[in-house]
């Protein structure tokens, strides 16, 4: 019976506050323009080199007039809000409420605020046209495997994925080849469906080679549309 109260009391109220996360959220994101989202570790420090290459890569994508999404963090997420910002461009924050590691970086010039994961997930995926990660840790690892996931299953348009930084992810594409390919589990090909690359110019030009091809997407995540 104390489960059927706590439904009664408090799960209908939790609808509504997850409704005005959507609202509030895709107001807001529609008037970001065409985007790339850029994943990445909130550990990672400011001499690091991969923090200095996040923030040159989103700097070059903000001077090419692609908005730049992160998680709002930050470690690779304020490098990456720090470049676009820099470059005068639009720079994204989807800041999540955390106990711990994760606070708003002073660089998104658009912040937006979750509670919940899978409402702040579900901007992602909507408003990216193409999606970079960079060395990070669970975190990281699920928006990968997600993003992934749905374009493996055409849930949304075949994007760019980029897999940025080779001595972080050439170990784990080793085991999914070996291993997982090797039994069958995914189908030859399917990690074709990710680019690995150590260049911030061959990341570039893969986004915009794709932007060129099919146009500025209006919403990328045919699931979400």
């Amino acid at each position: 019976m104390s489960n059927v109260n706590g439904f009664v009391n408090e799960d209908p109220w939790r609808i509504f506050r997850i409704m005005a996360e959507f609202v509030d959220s895709f107001e807001t994101m529609s008037t970001v323009g065409t985007a790339v989202t850029i994943f990445g570790s909130a550990r990672t420090p400011p001499r690091d080199p991969y923090y200095k290459a996040c923030a040159a890569l989103a700097r070059k994508l903000a001077k090419n007039g692609l908005a730049v999404i992160t998680g709002g963090g930050p470690g690779i997420m304020e490098a990456a809000n720090r470049g676009a910002a820099e470059a005068k461009g639009k720079s994204v924050g989807l800041n999540i409420e955390l106990p711990f590691e994760q606070q708003g970086n002073r660089f998104a010039n658009i912040p937006i605020d979750f509670h919940y994961f899978f409402s702040r997930k579900v901007c992602f995926v909507k408003y990216s046209a193409a999606f970079i990660f960079m060395p990070g840790g669970f975190g990281t690892l699920d928006e990968f495997f997600e993003v992934l996931t749905l374009v493996q299953t055409e849930r949304v348009s075949r994007v760019p994925l980029i897999l940025f930084g080779s001595s972080y992810w050439n170990g784990l594409l080793k085991w999914m080849k070996t291993v997982v390919e090797k039994n069958s589990l995914i189908s030859p090909g399917d990690l074709d469906l990710a680019t690995v690359t150590d260049d911030i110019d061959e990341t570039v030009s893969i986004i915009l080679d794709y932007l060129r091809q099919v146009g500025p997407p209006k919403t990328v995540g045919r699931a979400f549309a």
